[in-house]
């Protein structure tokens, strides 16, 4: 009872959440009817976004907001995909505590909502003197661009890593993780138990916030949700390893959260191996550099992220560190006029001599504070440089257990659960997001989710 309580508690704390969006999109006007939005081609001063993560996304959204009341703006959004992912809860899509269609937001309703234009493509390349991009075989001439192309899994160099090791790149690869689980419970019920101990063995390489909350939603997906429909195989064989080549797991928390989240991690059996660094993947084996091994079958890679390597091919300056496009305190790309980065695949300055992380948290602020600086240089106004201040961690550990770091107060527990759920559930963009997902939490009061292993699909 009490657990069915704590449910309700975490999904109705979320509904009233969704009547501010839903209003918003019951009231809210398009800026253009569709009879009347000019050619992208047609305005003055043309704004080409390359990339339609967080970042990308959110310049768009805040230019065309700043500008709706006037008609020499044009927006046009190229992405590879026709849907924004939400990340930060894209590891629950693992045991389908979220639904991966609820955190696909589509681009395209939104932005041509908000009167810009949206082109699913694949950059091919940039002429820069002719102010050209050159995507899936099209020509988009631009005034101001703005290179928010994210980032992508960066393997270290380490020999079998992308061959043999499942990349955590979004939620693609949460379904095709969870479908690998499921392949397990069968493989092992077809054989009557008798499958090698390497097959039933997950090793998460990476013990960030996406390596600890995968580790944790695999947890939860084997033991509470596909183990009572599979009796004749026991949960507790499956193993489940997090591995980092730093001393402790979630640099980014304090040790008081750390400390917790590694004594979480150890009741349910997750077993965590700092200052372990990996020399080798195999298909069925993980080499470390002390010497050690461990049988498994099941890699997934979580331990590191470089700038998308397109900014090679579009020969944009680099710092020569991080890989990231070179731009000063206003986004402004280094020798490059009207050409600004944003996001994961730039190397923004903090201030203080550091540069800004590549987190979502960051790109929102940063989509943000671009929309301004660009319009300011249009309108001949000054620009602002970008201030960035972390308002903290939030580390969902499934099992309504979190520990969470909002703004200075540190608290972990079901509470944090809570708060998790509550806070971002509040940040999906689109309305009908938010609704499916509070219902798909209140459906788990009566049942476990629904999970079926769809061969030949990676969506639900």
């Amino acid at each position: 009872m009490g657990k069915a309580l704590k449910r309700a508690g975490l999904a109705l704390a979320g509904a009233a959440l969704v009547v501010g969006g839903l209003r918003w999109a019951l009231s809210s006007e398009p800026r253009y009817a569709s009879w009347e939005k000019p050619r992208y081609q047609d305005f003055k001063h043309r704004v080409l976004i390359l990339g339609g993560g967080f970042a990308g996304y959110n310049a768009a959204k805040n230019i065309c907001e700043k500008t709706k009341n006037r008609d020499d703006v044009g927006v046009m959004l190229i992405a590879r995909d026709n849907y924004l992912t939400f990340w930060p809860m894209v590891p629950g899509v693992v045991s389908s505590d979220v639904g991966a269609r609820n955190i696909a937001q589509p681009l395209r309703r939104t932005l041509i909502h908000l009167g810009a234009s949206f082109r699913r493509a694949e950059v091919e390349s940039v002429d820069f003197e002719n102010k050209v991009v050159r995507a899936d075989g099209h020509e988009f001439p631009y005034d101001e661009l703005v290179l928010a192309l994210g980032a992508q899994p960066s393997f270290f160099g380490i020999p079998g890593v992308e061959e043999h090791a499942i990349p955590m790149r979004g939620i693609t690869d949460a379904v095709k993780i969870r479908d690998r689980v499921i392949e397990r419970f069968e493989q092992a019920t077809l054989e009557s138990g008798e499958v090698d101990e390497s097959s039933l063995t997950f090793v998460v390489i990476g013990a960030g916030a996406t390596g600890v909350e995968t580790a944790a939603q695999l947890h939860v997906l084997i033991h509470e949700v596909l183990g009572p429909e599979y009796p004749s195989i026991s949960p507790h064989r499956f193993r489940i390893f997090l591995v980092d080549a730093l001393p402790h797991i979630l640099p980014e928390l304090d040790l008081g959260l750390r400390r917790v989240a590694r004594g979480q991690l150890a009741a349910r059996e997750i077993e965590v191996l700092t200052n372990t660094l990996a020399e080798e993947v195999t298909e069925n084996c993980v080499r470390f550099k002390d010497g050690s091994q461990i049988s498994s079958e099941n890699v997934i890679w979580t331990a590191g992220s470089r700038p998308n390597s397109k900014l090679d091919d579009i020969g944009i300056p680099q710092v020569e560190k991080t890989r990231g496009a070179k731009v000063d305190e206003y986004f402004r790309v280094e020798d490059y006029d009207h050409v600004w980065a944003i996001g994961d695949n730039a190397t923004i300055p903090d201030g203080d001599g550091g540069f800004v992380p590549p987190n979502a948290q960051a790109a929102v602020k940063e989509g943000v504070a671009l929309a301004h600086n660009l319009l300011a240089r249009i309108d001949g106004d000054s620009l602002k440089p970008f201030k960035y201040r972390s308002r903290g961690q939030l580390i969902d550990l499934g099992s309504q257990f979190a520990v969470n770091d909002a703004l200075g107060v540190k608290f972990s527990g079901f509470l944090a659960a809570l708060f998790w759920r509550g806070y971002y559930v509040s940040q999906l963009d689109s309305p009908q997001n938010r609704l499916r997902q509070i219902i798909d939490w209140l459906l788990e009061l009566i049942s476990r989710p629904t999970i079926a292993q769809i061969r030949g699909s990676s969506a639900e």
